[in-house]
């Protein structure tokens, strides 16, 4: 964080100031429903040609803030850069999503290295360096990893499932090696966002997709303990940068990882009611979501009404506008457009 740029509206909330209206970024803001990212797509080649390619990634991370002024911008990359800079390759088959070859045991483990992991995370850090110039002052620069539970899914199972099922026997059949896997992601992931704060980022997230399918048990063992891991070191490194932790799936569980982890903001997936969302906020930590992605897609009057919701709900506390998960790509522009003025209407 750029502490010479307290007029980032962004970070008002962390820093115990409410702000009406609240500030506003969207999950996914950078993506393929908007024309001109398609574009830079097209002209990357494959995903992680994109994701390494500093001009290409600064571009698309550009975009969304050009069209609709947000008060963060997000790093375009993906949360697995880590396994694939830890020397697990990851390769993205057109409309089926992400492939890895899957690592299923401690005997396996032996192909990641952290020591490996500096020339792939050098060319993201390059983009954080690159959006910090480009990006207007007001703007604030948001970093972000995939948590270390939600990347050992893709890890163990090779690919996205419903049920990240090869992941959570592995953590019941063997628990002492899965804890193997998981804290050389914490290791890596230190790392990863160190280096990003250190290359201008003012703001870290840690994405959690999949921690809603973890009993209470493994939700403390897999989720709580690597998150509370990483934010304990990275801010005995830089105390003063904010981290925003995703549980998504996670409501019944909100007020326990926002206390045993140390987050100072915590996004709330579209199914956590507002009420938990100000008991979080009413208790110091920064609450951000949750908005429904369809409801941005279908826009007009719902949307105007939720946003005042939403907004009304919020008022006076600690909080930041965003979706309950990212945008979708049949989204039309203009909605996100709609929604960004109706949220800066005079209240």
């Amino acid at each position: 964080m750029d502490g010479e740029h307290p007029e980032r509206k962004f970070l008002a909330p962390f820093t115990g100031k409410p702000m009406a209206p609240p500030p506003v970024w969207l999950m996914r803001q950078a993506g393929r429903y908007l024309p001109e990212y398609r574009q830079v797509r097209a002209e990357a080649g494959g995903f992680l040609d994109l994701c390494y390619t500093p001009r290409l990634a600064t571009e698309v991370t550009l975009q969304p803030i050009r069209r609709f002024g947000f008060d963060a911008a997000i790093l375009f990359s993906d949360i697995l850069v880590v396994p694939d800079a830890l020397g697990q390759a990851v390769r993205f088959a057109e409309g089926e999503g992400p492939r890895l070859d899957p690592i299923r045991g401690v005997e396996d483990l032996n192909r990641l290295d952290v020591s490996r992991t500096g020339p792939k995370f050098s060319l993201v850090w390059e983009t954080v360096e690159r959006l910090r110039q480009e990006l207007p002052q007001e703007t604030a620069l948001i970093g972000f990893c995939g948590a270390p539970w939600t990347v050992a899914t893709y890890v163990v199972g090779g690919r996205g499932s419903t049920d990240q099922a090869a992941a959570r026997t592995w953590a019941y059949r063997d628990p002492a090696g899965f804890q193997q896997l998981i804290d050389t992601l914490v290791d890596a992931s230190i790392a990863y966002l160190s280096g990003q704060v250190e290359a201008g980022a003012d703001v870290l997230q840690i994405f959690d997709s999949w921690a809603g399918s973890l009993a209470e048990d493994q939700f403390t063992r897999w989720v709580i303990e690597p998150t509370a891991k990483i934010v304990m070191r990275v801010k005995a490194r830089y105390p003063h940068v904010p981290i925003i932790g995703f549980p998504r799936g996670s409501t019944a569980e909100l007020q326990r990882f926002v206390e045993l982890t140390g987050v100072d903001g915590v996004s709330c997936d579209t199914s956590c009611p507002l009420s938990a969302m100000q008991k979080v906020a009413e208790r110091g930590t920064v609450a951000q979501g949750n908005l429904d992605p369809l409801l941005l897609v279908e826009g007009g009057s719902a949307l105007d009404r939720r946003v005042d919701e939403i907004r009304s709900a919020m008022n006076g506390l600690p909080f930041v506008f965003n979706l309950g998960h990212g945008i979708v790509p049949e989204t039309p522009p203009e909605n996100v457009g709609r929604l960004v003025s109706r949220l800066r209407e005079a209240v």
